[in-house]
């Protein structure tokens, strides 16, 4: 996948799903029934996701002519429940906008 918004979109996928397991599944398991180690795991994994969704947010602005507004919103989206999935569909469109990367 050459297309870094391509990449971008498919890591802020992952990340958001992540995010939805850990407030959903892996908090209520510590919590209600005393598990901790759900949130370790999928803390974990969240992180990791979050960090490599930073990284492509970074390689986004380094090889496009995207505007700081534009990715800002897409940062601020992606600290929201549910919000990465109401903006793939832009997410999709600047993917096709965006030109591949020449080597």
């Amino acid at each position: 996948m050459k297309n870094p918004v391509s990449f971008l979109r498919s890591v802020t996928l992952l990340e958001a799903v992540s995010f939805l397991l850990l407030l959903f599944i892996a908090m209520p398991l510590k919590y209600a029934w005393g598990m901790p180690m759900a949130v370790r795991i999928a803390g974990s994994v969240h992180g990791a996701l979050f960090v490599l969704f930073c990284v492509a947010l970074w390689r986004v602005l380094n090889h496009t002519n995207w505007p700081l507004g534009r990715a800002a919103f897409v940062f601020i989206a992606s600290l929201v429940p549910f919000m990465p999935f109401f903006i793939d569909k832009r997410l999709r469109e600047w993917a096709a906008e965006t030109r591949e990367p020449q080597a």
